[in-house]
């Protein structure tokens, strides 16, 4: 039931999204970006409130149905807005309401993003509580196919999501089926969901016993204010300024808290990461569709690169574990944590500098051909209509691709051309004023562009296309390089680090450091729009560079903070504070179970899945 859950989640709007907004709503590249990061951040900010809301009121059960049917409505009222048909009014194939539809994609992706912060942080917990403690390999066994599950999630959702969307739907006009790429998901979330509930009668639930997260930000909260209260040279100094709560918590709390925070420093740095690899969703995405995904008998689809991530992370990660850190190991190199870390940021940035490389061939491939200055030139995303005449007026709107050519001469020609760019062909129909009809078929390369030239002297068997961009030379496969830099780099960095973090953490707040862990995330998307729209760039590739730089810069400065590191051992740290019976008094006042460690020793290790999560 639990994988059920787990799995179909991954089949959500992220894989599409981008595209979404830019062919669907109409925005271009830049808010396309920043509202796609916007709800990634939305996504990992949540997870804390769905965390909070599972260990102090509803229980892990209950928050994960409840947030769970908020999701799919979500999804639901993606896939209703958008189908153009429902404000098509006049049947143009154009909305007439476009605001009612972006209210109700935004309103969709809120619900989205409220309803994933339930099931992030409760679904590998709850399926750990599910075990009782003498079966620890069962357990394992469980969060190995937990792991698996999620990667089979991102898998299918790259790949069959964007299936769905190349297909052509509608009442009154055909487009590209968005509504299908966002309602199967809605309806697979609901199956997941009823056999999820139907087995509530055999799962072990345990009640909200109060939120860590909660007690330790009272804590900082209160030393905080303590130390401000006694700032004055009169009273004595403190070894720590958490030492300002002893008034009010016992000293194993604030020990606990100092290893926590000791750890969240060094999270500081991390959003920067995050700010790169998220971008694979987005900026890499539009570079797709520049590109020739022509694979001989068959088409990739732009949004379809993504699936190289998760397949590469299936291969990348059993090769590290056992074939490239043992070696390391043999040739005596000490490759802390905290250095493998470094090195994933720098392969990320690495990653992006291969970007950028790629994106100037693609700029040099995509030089525009001037075309005459005799004709009126009109862009419909990868097409030109032209209309021929001095005196000619041309009424062109964009999103129908209907155009309307009327010459001083008196004739009245149409053409009517149907375009979509997944396809790669448009459809003419030119019809003159006695009713004769040609039809043409364009076949259309990747990245190319095409002038539609009808003259007032045209006569039927005329050619009326010039060509102004030859069809991309650059193919899809390039960006394999990019993608397995990035891999290499999230294989090295979010592995590590949620091993580091769990290594580093007090028994009791393994919680509270995944939700720090969240939250780097969630900042480094909005590193993403503010740069997407603060930036004043003129070049795709300059961009790429500027990420890249920025990465490298960070990655030196957490070098030097992981070199003043001093790592610790937060057992040892805890028994010092530990009465005469230590197992007794862990019980006592760290309020858990080995259970409910256990589960989040394998949440902490499940979750640099999230990532996957995410692309949903």
């Amino acid at each position: 039931h639990l994988l059920l859950c787990s799995c179909f989640p991954s089949l959500c709007v992220a894989a599409v999204l981008v595209l979404y907004f830019k062919y669907f709503i109409g925005w271009d590249n830049d808010l396309s970006t920043t509202i796609y990061h916007t709800f990634v951040a939305l996504c990992y900010l949540t997870p804390i409130l769905g965390a909070i809301i599972a260990d102090s009121w509803l229980g892990k059960f209950k928050t994960i149905v409840y947030l769970s049917i908020v999701y799919t409505i979500g999804q639901v009222i993606m896939a209703i807005s958008a189908i153009h048909d429902i404000t098509d009014t006049n049947r143009d194939g154009t909305p007439d309401n476009m605001t009612f539809h972006t209210a109700m994609s935004m309103l969709g992706l809120m619900l989205i993003a409220l309803g994933t912060g339930g099931i992030k942080p409760c679904v590998a917990a709850f399926g750990g509580d599910q075990f009782e403690e003498h079966q620890e390999k069962q357990r394992s066994t469980f969060f190995s196919i937990f792991y698996l599950s999620i990667n089979a999630g991102s898998l299918l959702s790259t790949l069959i999501t964007p299936i769905l969307r190349a297909q052509e739907c509608g009442i009154y006009s055909k487009q590209s089926c968005f509504p299908l790429a966002f309602g199967v998901p809605a309806a697979l979330m609901v199956v997941a969901l009823i056999v999820f509930i139907a087995g509530h009668s055999m799962y072990i639930m345990e009640s909200p016993k109060g939120n860590i997260l909660l007690r330790v930000m009272k804590c900082i909260g209160f030393a905080i204010k303590n130390r401000f209260n006694h700032r004055s040279k009169q009273h004595p100094k403190r070894e720590h300024w958490m030492d300002w709560a002893e008034e009010k918590y016992d000293k194993l709390l604030i020990a606990q808290v100092k290893m926590v925070l000791k750890v969240l420093f060094l999270y500081i740095p991390l959003p920067m990461f995050w700010a790169l690899f998220d971008q694979q969703g987005s900026r890499w995405t539009l570079q797709a569709t520049t590109m020739d995904g022509n694979f001989g008998a068959f088409i990739i689809q732009p949004d379809q690169m993504q699936i190289v991530n998760p397949i590469l992370i299936v291969i990348m990660v059993p090769i590290m574990d056992s074939a490239v850190y043992p070696l390391i190991k043999k040739c005596h190199i000490n490759f802390t944590p905290l250095r493998r870390m470094t090195v994933g940021m720098l392969l990320a940035a690495l990653a992006f500098v291969a970007a950028a490389l790629l994106q100037i061939q693609i700029d040099v491939s995509n030089r525009y051909l001037a075309s005459s200055n005799d004709y009126m030139t009109l862009d419909t995303e990868n097409i030109t209509v032209s209309a021929g005449g001095k005196n000619a007026t041309a009424y062109f709107q964009k999103s129908t691709r209907h155009t309307v050519l009327i010459n001083t001469d008196g004739m009245l020609q149409t053409v009517s051309a149907t375009f979509s760019f997944f396809l790669n062909h448009a459809n003419f129909t030119i019809v003159n004023e006695e009713g004769q009809t040609c039809h043409y078929i364009l076949q259309l390369g990747f990245g190319s562009s095409y002038t539609v030239l009808i003259p007032s002297t045209f006569s039927f068997g005329e050619s009326v296309t010039i060509q102004d961009i030859e069809p991309n030379g650059i193919h899809m496969a390039w960006q394999v390089i990019q993608y397995f830099l990035m891999t290499c780099g999230e294989v090295v960095f979010s592995v590590t680090g949620l091993d580091f973090s769990y290594a580093q953490a007090p028994s009791n707040m393994k919680s509270v450091l995944q939700a720090g862990w969240l939250l780097t995330v969630a900042v480094g998307n909005i590193i993403v729009l503010i740069v997407a729209e603060a930036g004043s760039l003129p070049d795709q590739w300059a961009e790429y560079v500027l990420f890249a730089s920025l990465l490298v810069a960070v990655s030196i400065i957490f070098a030097v903070m992981a070199y003043f590191y001093t790592y610790m051992d937060p057992m040892e740290i805890e028994a010092k504070f530990m009465e005469l019976d230590p197992e007794e008094k862990k019980r006592k006042e760290l309020g858990m179970t080995t259970k409910d460690n256990l589960a989040y020793v394998n949440n902490e290790t499940s979750n640099n899945t999230d990532d996957k999560q995410m692309k949903i």
